[in-house]
């Protein structure tokens, strides 16, 4: 995990205080001279590590009022709906091993709408998946994806609810994706009314319709799980929680495995057979395993082409690799007929 050391957080801090007298007690006891380090982490919002020195405890602080987000109210909005996801994950069976929700200790709306939750072990999956490739560990990289599809297979069926998908709502997400990469030049109208035909034929087909909904992590990608020995498998991020089909996580997982193996070693085939295993194992968490594997393999590649889409925008990226990227979702999203 990639981290900046900042220095030592002031006693006149208020967030000094926040930790000491709220945070502190439920990591181990008050203190009465604490003495809290910071380091800079990378993320979507201000995200920071605080370690205490003396004890050697951490805690993540998460600030969604940052240069990224400067409306105070959608910024209360969005630490409500985290501490709430992450509070009732963690009390739905995500609190021991091998599967475990990081718990959030604390909110606060003057700290510039500050969630702080514990800090967990391990090892990131995008740390996995780089190592394997590097080191041609496929037994590596085999393992830890069966680790992840049980801990989503689980994730889901604890919460499978009896409403069918909209699958509106995926529809519209790729809508914006696609006005997204237009506005960043990224494609034209000539490419983006191939994609919105694209999408049109994805809503006419019944299996986008059918299965019931289920919480989704809605974010799941490879910075976004932690894994321990064995089965293990932490998530620490529920931003993005929310009721959807259970294939926008599967098929997001499986554009990251596409997209980590054609940036490091050119060949996007070479990701087929993790991407087959990830969701052959999956499946084996269902009564019907072939049934499950046929129906999800048929759903993936609309949400595979809306994440390539979504990696795409990042603007880190070499331009031509964008372009690529963009190619193969529409490779993904030409398979509606399946």
């Amino acid at each position: 995990m990639w981290k900046k050391y900042l220095g030592h957080l002031p006693e006149r801090d208020p967030l000094f205080q926040y930790l000491k007298h709220e945070i502190q007690p439920q990591l181990g006891g008050f203190l009465n001279h604490p003495d809290y380090r910071v380091f800079q982490l990378h993320g979507s919002n201000a995200v920071y590590l605080y370690e205490e020195k003396h004890r050697g405890t951490l805690v993540i602080g998460k600030f969604f009022l940052s240069d990224r987000e400067r409306d105070p109210a959608a910024a209360s909005r969005k630490l409500e709906r985290e501490y709430h996801n992450l509070a009732m994950m963690h009390g739905s069976g995500f609190s021991g091993s091998p599967h475990y929700i990081a718990r959030p200790l604390g909110r606060n709306d003057w700290l510039n709408r500050l969630l702080v939750i514990e800090y967990c072990y391990g090892e990131l999956l995008s740390s996995i998946i780089m190592r394997a490739i590097r080191n041609r560990d496929s037994g590596l990289l085999y393992a830890k994806l069966t680790a992840l599809a049980y801990f989503l297979a689980r994730f889901h069926n604890n919460t499978a609810a009896g409403w069918r998908i909209d699958f509106n709502e995926a529809a519209a997400y790729m809508d914006s994706l696609t006005g997204r990469l237009q506005f960043q030049n990224q494609i034209g109208a000539n490419g983006a009314n191939e994609l919105y035909y694209l999408r049109d034929r994805w809503r006419e087909q019944p299996k986008m319709w059918e299965d019931c909904q289920v919480f989704v992590h809605g974010d799941a990608t490879p910075d976004n799980f932690l894994f321990g020995d064995g089965l293990a498998v932490i998530s620490f991020d529920l931003e993005r929680l929310k009721r959807a089909d259970r294939v926008f996580d599967t098929g997001r997982v499986a554009a990251e495995l596409m997209h980590f193996f054609l940036l490091m070693t050119g060949n996007k085939y070479a990701a087929e057979p993790f991407i087959g295993h990830f969701l052959w194992e999956y499946a084996c968490h269902f009564p019907d395993r072939e049934r499950t594997f046929e129906q999800t393999t048929r759903r993936v590649p609309f949400y595979m082409g809306t994440t390539l889409l979504r990696i795409a925008r990042n603007p880190w990226l070499d331009w031509n690799y964008r372009l690529r990227l963009i190619h193969e979702a529409k490779q993904c999203l030409r398979r509606w007929y399946l």
